[in-house]
């Protein structure tokens, strides 16, 4: 083990045997304080990683001088964001943030188009925008552009690094935060590295895992699970211009990357800095659980990957310290929590919050949603969650079975009926959804499908049931609502603010066919979303519940920093959580999943000890004698009526 004295003197010694690029005295004097801050807990981090390498030394050379180069690259209005971020630490928990995710071909067309998309993205009130991948990827099936095969040029189908660039300045100016995914696990298998280790370059060749013995890898498949089953089986390809395995947890032409290698470390720790460099101010952290391997276990969660991933966060503090990591990490609850924190990720998906609010909606009871977000819902004040309803991504129940079952409930035997239901299987589901990954020894599978398709509208619409579609608008807005108010970055997934349907085009095209998660990435045209605005259908009412609910939000600072807690509400059909800022502000949020008419006691109204509550979404005040009355689907945000503020 290095002590924190120790990896103070590497530094020096570092530094006294490389010359660093050259630098203004300012900034020399920036890196070197940060240098000091920050490397001796990097060294003891690599240390536990590396230390068993004879060049270990050498590679906290080479990458002292990766950061170098990259700080001195660093252009200066990125370098002035750097220090206002530093100033404002947790600026991300305001109630002003309002996320977005798109693919840029499907929602604006390319690059450049995507420029003129942000006057819509300031009028929804969007200032955090996430591009799927846009680098440049293989051909056909590249499982939607995650599998890089250059980090450093852009897709020129979307445009080209200029444009890039361009981009990331005009949103800066516009107040919106860019957000890139770092796809770290794996590049595809025609990214250079690959292509050199294909032409059986060794250096290149243990940038990767490769393995001459099918024996030892049996061994390895014993114990890791299959991602994508009905793709192929085992988390290995066989290369036969080499002779050789080589791991492929997703797909065979997503190669991992092999972080027992110090030299990858670094190799990626320059890409990754080159994307912070761009001008982003969030990175996604691509199939983070997966990072590091070791024979007989799940070669997931592992203790090394949070020491990777907490490598990976300080070289940032050190060089772009404005920048964020995001974890996606859909796994057990317990597991997710592990990655979030200030020497981490800062910011993280919250998918047992998204599972547990569909769950909530199929079976009209809250106990499994309560009882699970008041177990897993509290994380550090120096972070905060990213809500979301729906992604470019499947559904997966990722929920604790521990706590389902102290509810009476089989996690095993509760997964299949939620994939009956919204796969529209179930006899009564108001679901549109597609099975994906059905695994062929199991029958488990996960669930595609848009916001509407899911919640009803599309059936409702397809149906023309006009009471049908009144319900399905009310789940809409009930599932915003939660999204806006309950605590972190709401996102909102492309389409689904506009009540956008599943696109079935996908099987179509040979490459997307197979894969189903397709149904949900519709091409978003100008039409649709002057329908939203301007119309008056049932895509029109999408658009304005969520445009009032996000102004209410940003017009009240009890959405951003305030913590959350989860409220026991004895109704089987209500959930009820309140927020409670530092300077005494509090809001109250009760919401009815059920379609149903439902009664509460006013005494809920206690927590915010006030004679007179208003609920923001309808200006009504609240009698706070007897029981407060929510019909089907309905939700209120109470809050003392003096301290309200309309949006």
């Amino acid at each position: 083990m290095l002590t924190f004295a120790q990896g103070h003197k590497a530094l020096h010694q570092v530094l006294n045997t490389i010359e660093l690029p050259k630098l203004s005295k300012k900034d020399e004097a920036i890196f070197l304080k940060r240098l000091e801050q920050h490397f001796p807990k990097l060294a003891q981090n690599l240390y536990e990683l590396y230390g068993d390498h004879y060049d270990f030394f050498l590679h906290l050379q080479q990458l002292v001088f990766t950061l170098a180069s990259n700080f001195s690259n660093r252009k200066l209005a990125l370098k002035k964001r750097d220090n206002e971020r530093l100033a404002d630490p947790t600026w991300y928990r305001s109630e002003q943030m309002l996320g977005m995710a798109v693919y840029v071909d499907l929602f604006a067309g390319d690059l450049k188009k995507l420029k003129t998309k942000i006057p819509y993205l300031q009028q929804l009130g969007v200032n955090y925008l996430h591009l799927m991948p846009l680098y440049l990827c293989p051909e056909g099936d590249s499982d939607g552009g995650y599998a890089v095969s250059d980090y450093r040029k852009v897709d020129p189908r979307l445009g080209n690094e200029k444009d890039l660039i361009a981009l990331a300045n005009a949103l800066r100016e516009a107040g919106i935060s860019l957000v890139l995914d770092f796809v770290f696990n794996h590049t595809s298998n025609e990214h250079q590295w690959a292509t050199a280790a294909i032409a059986g370059d060794p250096q290149m060749q243990d940038f990767y895992y490769f393995f001459e013995n099918q024996h030892e890898v049996e061994e390895y498949n014993q114990t890791c699970r299959e991602i994508f089953p009905s793709v192929r089986r085992g988390s290995f390809t066989y290369i036969p211009k080499v002779k050789k395995w080589v791991w492929t947890t997703f797909n065979n032409f997503q190669w991992d990357l092999n972080y027992s290698n110090p030299a990858v470390f670094t190799a990626i720790t320059d890409e990754m800095l080159f994307l912070a460099n761009i001008g982003c101010e969030g990175l996604r952290l691509d199939a983070l659980a997966f990072v590091w391997k070791e024979k007989w276990t799940s070669c997931e969660n592992l203790p090394k990957a949070h020491t990777l991933i907490e490598c990976f966060s300080t070289c940032l503090k050190i060089v772009a310290p404005s920048v964020v990591f995001k974890s996606e990490a859909i796994v057990h609850p317990d597991e997710v929590a592990k990655y979030i924190g200030k020497e981490q990720c800062q910011l993280s998906y919250n998918p047992l919050q998204m599972a547990l609010l569909w769950e909530s909606l199929a079976t009209r009871e809250t106990k499994l949603l309560s009882a699970s977000l008041k177990k897993s819902f509290e994380i550090s004040q120096d972070c905060t969650w990213v809500n979301y309803i729906r992604c470019h991504d499947d559904i997966g129940w990722t929920f604790d079975d521990d706590v389902a079952q102290n509810l009476g409930i089989d996690g095993q035997d509760h997964r299949r009926f939620l994939n009956q239901f919204y796969t529209g299987r179930f006899e009564g589901s108001f679901a549109q959804g597609v099975p994906f990954q059905e695994n062929p020894s199991t029958g488990d599978c996960r669930v595609c499908g848009s916001l509407a398709a899911l919640s009803g509208l599309e059936s409702a619409v397809e149906s023309n049931n006009k009471i049908e579609m009144g319900l399905a608008l009310k789940r809409i807005r009930l599932l915003n609502s939660i999204n806006l108010s309950i605590g972190g970055i709401p996102l909102i997934y492309q389409g689904d603010e506009l009540g956008m349907f599943n696109d079935h085009s996908y099987l179509e095209d040979p490459y997307k066919k197979d894969d189903s998660r397709w149904v949900n990435r519709p091409q978003i045209t100008d039409s649709d979303i002057a329908e939203a605005q301007s119309g008056s259908g049932v895509q029109a009412q999408v658009y304005q519940d969520l445009k009032q609910m996000v102004s209410i939000r940003q017009a009240n600072p009890v959405f951003g920093q305030a913590r959350t807690q989860i409220l026991d509400t004895y109704r089987s059909n209500l959930f009820a959580y309140a927020r409670i800022a530092n300077n005494g502000d509090k809001l109250l949020a009760i919401c009815n999943f059920s379609e149903h008419q439902r009664r509460i006691p006013a005494s809920i109204c206690d927590i915010l000890a006030a004679e007179k509550v208003v609920d923001l979404l309808t200006e009504k005040q609240i009698n706070q004698y007897g029981d407060i009355e929510l019909k089907g689907y309905d939700v209120l945000w109470l809050k003392t009526e003096e301290n309200q503020l309309k949006a």
